[in-house]
C-alpha cells in the first residue's frame, strides 16, 4: 500500500504544480498574452467549484444511503443554466455595469447602495460558509486518515496536518486573491488553477468509475444486473425532499458567494454563458455518471459499517490499486482546495469592504482627502480577512469533532444561503422593491433557519430537548420542526417551505407598504432595466475646488498611475480645458463606479460624499447614504429637476405649438396662393382664347401677341404643377433614382448657366474651382436642381447693390460639402426655422412664386442620403448642401 509519506509528497507536488499555473497564468494575463485564458471553456469549467468534496465524496455516500437522490443536487444548477441563462445573464450585465464585488455589493447596490442590508448577507454568507470550510478540511482529514490507518508511522498527524493544510490554502488564496484591489482585474491565476482542478477531479472520478464497471463489475451489462439487484437501483421518489432539494441546489448555485465570485465578478464576457449553458450541464453529467456503480460496488464489497463517503477511496484500495486511489484522493483534495480558495477570496472582499471599510471610516471621519493609502489598507483588510475566515473554519473543525452536524452542513449551508433569493431576484425584475422590504425579508427568513434548521442540527446545549419536543415556552405550535401544528414533514423540507415562504411574503408586504428613496428608485431602474441602462444615474453635485481633493482619494484606492490616468481621460472627454477634469454629476458618478470595484460601492459611495458634501458626515449617514431627512432633501432635488424638465418640456410643446400655427398659417396662405396662381393664367389663357375665338379682323401682329400670351400663362401653369407634382412624388418616396459618375465642377457648371440664363438682373457667382474636381457618384440631375433652386434664390433675393454668391466646396470624410453665401441682408431670425417648410414663402412680395423650392430641395437631398441646412452668422442668406461622394443604393 501507498505510504502516508508518498502521499503527502504527492500532495506537495501538487499544491506545488498549481502554484505554478496561477503564477505563468497571472504572468501571461499581466503581459496581454494567452487569449485561452479568458475563453469560455475556462469560465465554464470555473463554475466546477459547485462540485466540493461533499459533492466528490458525499454524492457516492448519498447514493449508498438515500438511492437516487443525490441527483438532485445535480439537477438543479442544470436546470438553471439551460432555462434560466437570461437571468443569469441579466446578472451578469448588473455586475459588470455596476462594478460589484460580490453578492453583498450587488445586493447594497441595489437597495440604494444600503451598508447595513450588505452586512447582513455577509454575517449571512460568513455563518454559512466557514462550516461549509470546515466541512472541506473534514473531508480531507478523513482522506488521509484512510491511508494513515495503514502507515501509524508515516508524518501525517491529524490535529497538525489539518492546520497546516487550512494555512497553505490561505496562503494561496492571499497570493493569488488580493494581487490587485480592484476586482474588475480579474484572477486569472486562481481561476486558471480552478480551471486544471475541475479537469483533475472530473478525470479521477471518472477514472475510479471505469475501474469499478470493467476492472471489478466486468463490464456494462453485469453492473447493470447489480444495479437492479441492489436496493440503490428502486426508483423510490419522495416528491417534497426531490422538489426542496432541486431548489435548494438551484438556489445555492446562483446565491454562493464563490458561486457569484466565479460567475458574476470573474466573467470576462457574458457570451461565455451560452457556452456554459450546455457545457456546464454537461460536466455535471459526467461528474454523476459513475455514482451509482461506485455506490452499489462498494456495498458489494466493503464489510458493514464502512464510511460511503469514502467509497471512492476505499474500493480501489481494497482491490489494491494504490495509485487509482492516490488519484481519487488528489481529484478530492482539488475539489475541497478550490473551494476553499475561492470562498475564501469572496468572503474576504465582503468583510473587507462591507465591516473593515465603514469601522476605517467611523475612526477616520473626515479625512476623506487627506493623502494616505488606503489601497493598502483595503489589501491588509482582506489579507488578513482570508487568515480569519480559514482560521474560523479550522476551529469549528476542531470545536464540532467532524459529528453528524458537520456531514450535514452541506444541505444547511444550502438553506441559509437561499434566504438571499427573494430579494436578489425580486431587485432584478422588480423596481418596487425596497430596501426595507430586503431587510425585513432577509431577517425573517434568517432567523427561521437558524431556529428550525441550524440549531437543532447542532443539537444540545445550541438547541435543548424540551424546546425541541415542546416548543419554547411550552408552546407546541412554534416547535422548530413542527411550526404551526404542521408535523409530519421531513425537517429539511419544513424549513425551506416556511423560511423562503414567509420571507417572500415579508419581502413582498414590506415592499408595497414603504417608501422607496430616490436612490433606491434609480437604482431600480438601472437594475430592472439594465438592458437599456448600463450605467448609473447620476446624483451629485460638485464644484471645481473639490478635484484636487477627489484626486487624492484615487490615488488611496487606485494608487497614482491607474488614478492619474483615470482623471486625465475624464478632462480629455471633458474637452481638454483644463489637466483637472470639472466634478460634474457624470465625472463623479463615474469616478463612484471605478472605485466601486475596489472598495465596494457603499463605501464608494460614501467616500465621495465626505468630499462632495463639504462637511463633516456621521458614520451612519456614510454607511446607509441617507437618513430620513437627507432623503427628503434629495427628493426635493428630484422634484425641483422634475419641475425645471416639466418646465423644458412645456416650452418645447409652446414652441412646436407657434411652429405649428405657423406651418398653418403658411398652409393656408399656401392654398390662397395656390388658388391665385392657378386662377391668373387660367383666366388669361381663357380670356385672349375668347378674344382670338370671337373677334373678327384681328392682325396678324395681333393673333401672335394674344398667342404668345396664352403660351407664357400656359408655361407658368405647367411649372406650378410640375413643382407640386414633383413634391408629392419626392414626399412619397415614388422617385427612381439615375444614378452616374461625374465631377462636381461639371454639374456646378451647368447649374449656374441655367440659373442665370436670360435673368434681368445679374449676380456675380465666385468659385474655387480646383477644389470642385472631386468625383460624385449619385443622381446629377436632381443634384443640379437643387444647385439650381439655391442660385436661383440668390439672383432674385440678394438686396446687395452688387449681388455676389460664393459657391465653395471640400471634402470631409467621404462626404462633400457645398456652401451657398450671398452678400445681402439675409434671411430674417424669425423665418430661418420655416424656410424649408414646403407652406413658406420668404421675400414672395419681391419675387413671387409659391414657396416649394427648398421644399423639393430638402426631399431630393433626404433621398440622395445628405442634407440641405442653413447658415447662420454668414453675413447673408447661407445655405450647406452635404452629401456622400458615392451614394449606396441600400440607403434609398
Amino acid at each position: 500500500m501507498a505510504t502516508i509519506n508518498t502521499l503527502i509528497l504527492v500532495c506537495l507536488g501538487y499544491v506545488i504544480f498549481l502554484f505554478a499555473v496561477a503564477f505563468a497564468a497571472d504572468r501571461m494575463a499581466a503581459a496581454g498574452r494567452g487569449k485561452w485564458l479568458r475563453s469560455p471553456l475556462i469560465y465554464t469549467l470555473s463554475l466546477s467549484i459547485y462540485c466540493t468534496a461533499w459533492t466528490f465524496y458525499g454524492a457516492v455516500g448519498n447514493a449508498a444511503r438515500s438511492g437516487l437522490e443525490f441527483v438532485t443536487i445535480y439537477l438543479g444548477p442544470t436546470l438553471v443554466m439551460v432555462s434560466w441563462w437570461w437571468g443569469l445573464r441579466k446578472l451578469v450585465r448588473v455586475g459588470r455595469s455596476q462594478r460589484v464585488t460580490s453578492i453583498a455589493d450587488l445586493l447594497s447596490s441595489r437597495y440604494g447602495k444600503s451598508n447595513t442590508l450588505a452586512v447582513c448577507v455577509t454575517v449571512l454568507a460568513v455563518l454559512g460558509g466557514t462550516p461549509y470550510i470546515a466541512l472541506q478540511l473534514q473531508s480531507i482529514t478523513l482522506s488521509f486518515s484512510i491511508f494513515a490507518e495503514a502507515d501509524p508511522s508515516g508524518l501525517y498527524r491529524e490535529g497538525s496536518s489539518v492546520f497546516w493544510m487550512a494555512a497553505g490554502l490561505a496562503v494561496f488564496a492571499i497570493l493569488f486573491g488580493t494581487r490587485n484591489l480592484d476586482v474588475n482585474e480579474r484572477h486569472h491565476g486562481v481561476v486558471t488553477a480552478i480551471a486544471v482542478e475541475a479537469v483533475v477531479k472530473l478525470f479521477a472520478l471518472i477514472a475510479v468509475g471505469v475501474f469499478v464497471v470493467w476492472g471489478i463489475a466486468g463490464g456494462v451489462g453485469p453492473m447493470m444486473e447489480r444495479i437492479d439487484a441492489s436496493e440503490i437501483g428502486q426508483w423510490n421518489v419522495d416528491a417534497g425532499r426531490w422538489t426542496t432539494f432541486i431548489f435548494l441546489s438551484a438556489a445555492a448555485f446562483i446565491c454562493l458567494p464563490r458561486m457569484f465570485q466565479v460567475m458574476v465578478v470573474e466573467n470576462d464576457d457574458e457570451s461565455h454563458l451560452r457556452t456554459a449553458a450546455w457545457a456546464f450541464p454537461l460536466y455535471l453529467l459526467l461528474m454523476s455518471l459513475f455514482v451509482v456503480p461506485i455506490a452499489v460496488v462498494g456495498l458489494d464489497l466493503l464489510p458493514e459499517g464502512a464510511n460511503p463517503d469514502l467509497f471512492v477511496l476505499t474500493v480501489p484500495l481494497s482491490q489494491g490499486n494504490d495509485w487509482l486511489a492516490m488519484l481519487s484522493f488528489i481529484g478530492g483534495f482539488s475539489s475541497a482546495t478550490s473551494m476553499v480558495i475561492v470562498s475564501a477570496m469572496a468572503l474576504s472582499t465582503m468583510v473587507s469592504n462591507h465591516v473593515v471599510m465603514p469601522i476605517w471610516l467611523n475612526t477616520h471621519e473626515g479625512t476623506g482627502s487627506v493623502s494616505g493609502d488606503v489601497r493598502s489598507i483595503v489589501l491588509v483588510a482582506r489579507r488578513v480577512s482570508i487568515a480569519v475566515i480559514m482560521a474560523l473554519g479550522y476551529f469549528y473543525y476542531r470545536l464540532s469533532g467532524g459529528g453528524a452536524a458537520l456531514a450535514s452542513i452541506g444541505l444547511i449551508a444550502f438553506a441559509g444561503i437561499s434566504q438571499i433569493l427573494p430579494a436578489l431576484v425580486g431587485g432584478l425584475f422588480w423596481r418596487g422593491a425596497t430596501r426595507t422590504g430586503a431587510l425585513v425579508g432577509l431577517s425573517v427568513g434568517f432567523a427561521l433557519w437558524i431556529y428550525t434548521l441550524l440549531l437543532p442540527g447542532m443539537g444540545a446545549p445550541w438547541m435543548p430537548d424540551a424546546v425541541m419536543q415542546n416548543g419554547p415556552f411550552g408552546l407546541a405550535w412554534l416547535r422548530p420542526h413542527a411550526l404551526f401544528g404542521i408535523e409530519g414533514i421531513d425537517p429539511m423540507v419544513h424549513t425551506v417551505m416556511w423560511s423562503l415562504s414567509l420571507n417572500t411574503i415579508a419581502f413582498c408586504i414590506a415592499s408595497l407598504l414603504s417608501f422607496p428613496s430616490p436612490l433606491e428608485r434609480l437604482q431600480g431602474a438601472q437594475f430592472v432595466n439594465v438592458f437599456d441602462h448600463s450605467v448609473s444615474p447620476g446624483g451629485w453635485s460638485g464644484s471645481v475646488a473639490q478635484s484636487e481633493d477627489l484626486m487624492i482619494m484615487t490615488q488611496r484606492i487606485l494608487g497614482a498611475a491607474p488614478a492619474q490616468e483615470f482623471f486625465q481621460a475624464e478632462a480629455e472627454k471633458q474637452g481638454g480645458r483644463s489637466h483637472m477634469p470639472e466634478p460634474t454629476p457624470g465625472f463623479l458618478n463615474r469616478l463612484e463606479r471605478e472605485l466601486s470595484g475596489s472598495v465596494g460601492t457603499a463605501t464608494a459611495h460614501a467616500m465621495i460624499a465626505q468630499i462632495v458634501g463639504g462637511s463633516s458626515v456621521s458614520v451612519e449617514d456614510l454607511l446607509a447614504v441617507a437618513d430620513e431627512s437627507a432623503q427628503l432633501l434629495e427628493y426635493s432635488g428630484k422634484l425641483e429637476e422634475k419641475s425645471s424638465e416639466l418646465s423644458r418640456t412645456a416650452r418645447q410643446l409652446r414652441e412646436a405649438n407657434t411652429k405649428l400655427t405657423q406651418i398653418s398659417e403658411q398652409k393656408d396662405s399656401f392654398l390662397s396662393q395656390v388658388s391665385h396662381e392657378l386662377r391668373t393664367p387660367m383666366t388669361s389663357i381663357r380670356a385672349f382664347s375668347e378674344i382670338m375665338r370671337d373677334t373678327e379682323g384681328l392682325s396678324r401682329e395681333e393673333q401672335t401677341r394674344y398667342a404668345a400670351i396664352i403660351h407664357d400663362e400656359a408655361l407658368r401653369l405647367t411649372r406650378l404643377l410640375d413643382d407640386l407634382l414633383d413634391l408629392s412624388v419626392l414626399e412619397n418616396g415614388q422617385v427612381n433614382l439615375n444614378l452616374s459618375d461625374e465631377s462636381l465642377r461639371s454639374v456646378l457648371d451647368r447649374a449656374v448657366s441655367s440659373a442665370l440664363a436670360g435673368a434681368e438682373r445679374k449676380i456675380t457667382v465666385r468659385r474655387t474651382l480646383t477644389a470642385e474636381r472631386m468625383s460624385l457618384h449619385t443622381d446629377l440631375d436632381r443634384l443640379g436642381q437643387v444647385f439650381i433652386n439655391l442660385i436661383s434664390n440668390a439672383q432674385k433675393y440678394c438686396d446687395a447693390e452688387e449681388p455676389v454668391l460664393v459657391i465653395s466646396a471640400h471634402d470631409v470624410g467621404g462626404r462633400v460639402i457645398i456652401d451657398f453665401i450671398d452678400n445681402g441682408s439675409g434671411i430674417p431670425p424669425g423665418a430661418r426655422s420655416m424656410v424649408f417648410e414646403k407652406f413658406a414663402r420668404v421675400g414672395v412680395d419681391k419675387a413671387g412664386g409659391a414657396g416649394l423650392g427648398l421644399a423639393i430641395c430638402r426631399e431630393i437631398m433626404q433621398r440622395l442620403g445628405g442634407e440641405i441646412t442653413y447658415l447662420t452668422g454668414q453675413g447673408g442668406a447661407a445655405f450647406r448642401v452635404s452629401l456622400p461622394l458615392a451614394f449606396q443604393q441600400a440607403a434609398q
